[in-house]
């Protein structure tokens, strides 16, 4: 669905902010850009849904060159952007109702309102909604004419869980439907719930890609850590998972000390992009 190789891209004669990068992106298939502020994420998309040209590379979308196309490229990808621009003076459904009118074929906007908890403000103006209204209707504004192509940037930025929850539920249904979703994000739990592969992005450049389970699995800290009431209080103690049924410390741990809990160690993907570049996500 995506093919990008030797994408590189600068604003002006400065250096270039995205260098070399290649990736490829499936049918079916979430694919995370990861990486601090300034790494090349939201560089990288915007020549992906063409905003920004010219740049050096091969990009191709859906089998075809992306320098190819005309207008046509908008009725196959749908954009959620980070920072919502709506018409604040119209209502949701007014808004809706006009976005859907670029498009040959558009689906009910109530019906996409009620998918994310705005039925009842659907009349309400945009001007009186709070952020993570804001990005529920930005979402859905996405999904309006059921693109083959979904660039979500930031999607559940300033949602409550409960809401957070049911934007994930969509983006997995539409991955389920055989759609191809490139998701950007700092928000590292998100991407290794949702993504299927991600990308590691610093200064521009790929530094790792593969699935977050490889990627973690790389880095793995093989151990348990076992909480223990010690008097008062509750201390710890770590145990390597290699042989761990025949650590006589640790049997000794769990035959005479009243336990409060065991936990592996697992390494988060943030914990793995640290380790992997040496750079923070914020």
């Amino acid at each position: 669905m995506i093919e990008v190789e030797g994408l590189t891209f600068r604003y002006g004669a400065g250096e270039p902010a995205v260098r070399g990068v290649g990736f490829s992106v499936g049918a079916g298939e979430i694919f995370g850009f990861l990486g601090p502020s300034g790494a090349g994420k939201s560089t990288t998309q915007k020549v992906l849904i063409g905003l920004l040209r010219p740049y050096e590379g091969d990009v191709r979308v859906l089998g075809q060159d992306l320098r190819s196309y005309g207008p046509e490229y908008y009725e196959r990808i749908g954009v959620g952007f980070e920072l919502p621009n709506h018409f604040v003076k119209l209502s949701a459904i007014e808004n809706l109702r006009f976005f859907a009118s670029f498009y040959r074929s558009a689906a009910d906007p109530m019906d996409l309102l009620a998918r994310v908890g705005l039925e009842e403000r659907a009349t309400q103006r945009v001007e009186g909604f709070s952020k993570g209204m804001t990005m529920r209707l930005n979402f859905v504004r996405a999904l309006l004419h059921d693109p083959d192509v979904l660039f979500l940037d930031e999607p559940t930025s300033g949602l409550d869980p409960a809401n957070a929850r049911a934007l994930k539920d969509m983006v997995v249904e539409q991955r389920e439907r055989g759609k191809c979703i490139v998701l950007t994000t700092h928000n590292m739990l998100d991407a290794d719930e949702l993504c299927d592969r991600v990308a590691f992005l610093v200064d521009g450049r790929v530094e790792r890609l593969g699935t977050p389970a490889e990627l973690k699995a790389d880095v793995e800290e093989r151990a348990v850590r076992v909480e223990y009431r010690d008097g008062g209080a509750v201390a710890s103690a770590t145990f390597g998972l290699d042989g761990l049924g025949g650590d006589e410390r640790f049997l000794a741990l769990l035959r005479e000390r009243d336990i409060v809990s065991v936990h592996s160690q697992e390494q988060t993907l943030e914990d793995v992009f640290l380790t992997a570049t040496g750079r923070r996500l914020s």
